[in-house]
């Protein structure tokens, strides 16, 4: 089979089709056809091994892991004998995870792995979409900050994969939702439901007079020092970027003061929770609750493209990999 590798760390040029084994699935896994996978900044740090922590787990001086994808959607060709959830033909989502390898045109996952039905009114590229931003967004929402009814959150990065998500889940949990983005993007986000966008290039959203239960910085841009003063008194800064001043501030908030900093690591969640929030995000995209946009679709050979536009840090909602001729 085909995949994309990569035997060094480097610029995108490093990743190569290669072809490689097909997997064999177990007798608890499935064998799935990727149709889709998403590519996304995780990819990105990986493949660069920059910030040199990233190494801690890849390996320092090349990867171990040489198939990037994190998130994807494809259909069950195989199935190994103690599989009793899922058939052959199941159209499915799942997310390896910190084991990556959906890059690939082909996947073996466990059955009780990070795995889903896919979403009977959505694409491939569109279901592979739901598990990049919505396996983010919904944890850090409804577990983390239990958000409610009625309660006021600004959303920074409101226009990418895990901010789209955010903004359509916390107007589903009844949040007043404002959203922070670029001038090219403010009509997109008041398209998901925002009841307020900012524009960041013109206006400090920092300083406003405005204060909110939560701040949701999903692209990593702000710092709970910056955005305290917007917080209610009891108001909790969401942070999916890890730094080790954001730990600092994790520590130090939750000894001193009401209001908090939360980081979580949610693609490092118990698989079986992964898979029930999957399950909870098809059913909400097949209601149309929420629907996941796709900014740009690639081929295979357009990878080293796809990793340039993600780089750029200007990239809307989810850029999606598609193996479907």
């Amino acid at each position: 089979m085909k995949a994309i590798v990569f035997t060094q760390y480097g610029p995108p040029e490093v990743l190569k089709i290669v072809e490689v084994d097909k997997p064999v699935p177990k007798e608890n896994e499935v064998l799935i056809k990727v149709h889709a996978a998403v590519v996304s900044s995780a990819d990105c740090t990986f493949r660069r091994g920059e910030p040199y922590f990233a190494r801690l787990y890849f390996g320092i001086l090349k990867p171990r892991t040489t198939i990037l994808g994190t998130e994807f959607a494809g259909q069950i060709e195989a199935v190994g004998k103690d599989v009793k959830n899922f058939t052959i033909g199941d159209k499915v989502i799942g997310a390896p995870g910190a084991a990556f390898g959906a890059h690939a045109e082909y996947i073996a996952i466990a059955e009780d792995g990070a795995l889903a039905l896919m979403p009977s009114n959505l694409s491939y590229a569109e279901a592979a979409g739901v598990c990049e931003g919505g396996n983010t967004a919904l944890p850090f929402l409804r577990d983390e900050a239990k958000i409610t009814s009625g309660q006021k959150i600004l959303i920074n990065g409101a226009s990418g994969s895990v901010g789209s998500s955010a903004v359509q889940l916390a107007k589903h949990f009844g949040a007043e939702v404002t959203g922070v983005c670029s001038t090219p993007n403010l009509d997109f986000v008041k398209s998901l439901g925002a009841d307020h966008v900012i524009d960041y290039t013109s206006v400090d959203f920092t300083r406003g007079s405005y204060s909110y239960d939560f701040v949701f910085d999903t692209v990593g841009k702000s710092s709970y020092c910056k955005c305290k003063n917007i917080l209610k008194q009891s108001g909790v800064y969401l942070a999916t970027v890890f730094t080790f001043t954001h730990l600092t501030w994790m520590l130090w908030t939750s000894i001193i003061g009401s209001k908090k900093v939360i980081f979580a690591a949610t693609g490092l969640r118990p698989a079986y929770k992964q898979a029930k929030d999957m399950t909870f995000l098809k059913e909400l995209a097949e209601s149309g609750v929420i629907k996941p946009t796709i900014s740009k679709t690639y081929k295979p050979h357009e990878i080293a493209e796809a990793h340039r536009l993600i780089e750029t840090g200007h990239k809307r909602s989810n850029v999606v990999l598609s193996f479907d001729e």
